[in-house]
Formats: structure tokens, sequence, C-alpha cells
């Protein structure tokens, strides 16, 4: 099929395959770096393993987030044959929300090997940690593909059914309300949950960060938990600061779903678009081996552009 797309849509579709590209190029490096380690130690702990099943996640979301994009601005009449949309809006919908439950998980897990609490179900879970963390990644990911399942019978049904005559208008109009309705309730409780985890995390891990100042202040006293904790903190709270955003954005775009092309939902696009990119440059920059690794990467691509 040929195009239709004005400058604006050309122009918008540019800017959004940079930043999908670019958040792909970090979340490959993320992880090629990762697997490379798994290799080598033919072992991960439990922060590894999170950033390796975040940063595929992350990879396939924006494939799908960009594809999903490009078709739907510049080749609509391909994208709206069936099954196209279906396959491409369940498959993005199961990444994304890998993508955010994932990350809601290393925001618990930080805040469970680093918080201080004198509390014997916490400490159960510090422990049981490494036990702990393969389940949870387990359960975002059946969560995710239940999410992702309901949208492509969402996308599915109103299509196939045929009885568009005015004595089944109105019966049909009830039934796409009924699941369009418990579609957004499931896909918004998933959100809140993931959000609320974050929030708590960040709000335990003040709250001890804080405790813990109080007692080194008393003491007279560093302490290398303290460096930990606050490196946590920043990590934490700036992904609340995005992550919030993100959460807002998604409520915008799932109000605004028919109003793609406007420049408000562009600004909004955008961002999530560089959203995982973002926050895997925050993740690689706060650890240390993976900083050092791009760091030589980079540095081996100047001396190599030098030569030339």
């Amino acid at each position: 099929q040929q195009s239709n797309v004005t400058s604006f849509g050309a122009m918008a579709v540019a800017i959004i395959t940079l930043e999908a590209f670019a958040g792909m190029w970090i979340n490959v490096f993320l992880v090629c770096v990762l697997c490379i380690a798994w290799v080598k130690k033919k072992a991960l702990n439990s922060n590894e393993k999170i950033l390796l099943l975040l940063g595929c996640s992350r990879f396939c979301s924006l494939c799908l987030s960009w594809l999903y994009y490009f078709l739907s601005t510049i080749y609509t009449n391909y994208f709206h044959v069936q099954p196209t949309q279906q396959l491409l809006l369940s498959f993005r919908t199961f990444f994304n929300y890998s993508d955010l439950w994932v990350s809601a998980c290393l925001c618990v897990f930080y805040c469970i090997k680093i918080a201080n609490f004198r509390n014997s179900f916490f400490t159960y879970m510090k422990v049981k940690t490494d036990r702990i963390v393969p389940w949870l990644l387990l359960g975002s990911e059946i969560f995710s593909l239940v999410i992702g399942i309901l949208h492509y019978d969402f996308a599915h049904k109103p299509q196939c059914n045929n009885s568009t005559g005015p004595g089944n208008l109105w019966k049909l109009n009830i039934k796409i309300y009924e699941q369009f309705l418990s579609l957004y309730i499931v896909t918004g409780l998933g959100f809140f949950t993931s959000f609320t985890a974050v929030i708590s995390s960040a709000l335990l891990l003040l709250f001890s960060l804080w405790s813990h100042k109080r007692k080194m202040q008393k003491n007279s006293m560093n302490s290398l938990s303290m460096d930990a904790h606050i490196k946590a903190m920043k990590s934490i709270l700036s992904f609340f600061i995005m992550y919030s955003i993100n959460f807002i954005f998604f409520i915008v775009t799932m109000i605004n779903s028919r109003k793609r092309g406007t420049p408000e939902m562009f600004i909004v696009y955008v961002f999530l678009f560089a959203f995982p990119g973002l926050h895997s440059i925050i993740l690689i920059l706060s650890n240390p081996k993976l900083e050092k690794t791009l760091l030589r990467i980079l540095l081996c691509v100047k001396c190599k552009v030098c030569v030339k």
C-alpha cells in the first residue's frame, strides 16, 4: 500500500525512530554484557537476572512499539489488515507490561537488599531474596502474558462480529463497552500495583536511610551502608520520577487513543519512547561493572575515529 502521510507525520516518525533505535542499542549493550558475564561465571546473581530480563523486555518493547507507531502512521491501510494490528498490539502490550513489572521487581530488590529494619518478615525476605527473585520474575511474565492475551481478544472480537444490523447494533455496542471497561480495569490494576510497589520501595528505603543516618550521627561514625543507601535511593528516585510521568502519559494515551497524530500526543510518545533508554542508562551508570565496560567501548570507538 502507498503511504499517505503529512510532513508532520514524517518528522514525528523520524524522531521516534531515532529514540527507539538509541534505546534498542543501550538495552542490547546491557543484555550482551550480562550474557558474556553469564558465560564466563556460569551463573548470575539476582540483580543481574533482573537486569537481563529487563533489558530483553525493553528491547522487544521498543522494537514492537516502533513498528506499531511506524505502520499506524505511514502504512495505515496495511496496519488495519487483520490480524496485523491485533498481533502487534498483543505482543507490544506483553513486553510493555514485562518492562514495567520487572522494573518494579528491581526497586523491591534494592529495597530488600539495602534497607535495614528489625522485623522478622523483612529479615526473612532479605535472607530468601535469591530464591524469591526467580518467582517474582516468573509471576511478572505470567501476568504480562495474561494482559497481552486480553488485549488480543479485545481487539479481535469486535472485528469478527458482523452482526451490525439495526437490531443487533445496540447489543454489540454494549458488549464492546463491557469488554473495553473490563480490559481497562485489569490494565489499570496492573499499572497501579507496580506503581504502588515502586512508591513503597522508595518510601521504605528513604525511611531506612533517615534512620541509619540518625544512628551514625549519634555514634559519630561513617558507614559503607550509608553510601549504598544513597546510591540505591538516587536510582529508585530517578526511576520513580520517570515512572510517574510514564504512568500519567500512559493514562493519556489510553484516553486519547484515537488522537495519535496530534502534536500533543506526539510529545507524549516522545517521552514514552525515551523512557526505556534513559532509565537503562541510569542503571548502567549506577553499576560499576557496566559503567566500566561502556566507557571502555566508547574509548575504543573514539580511538578508532581519531586514527581514521
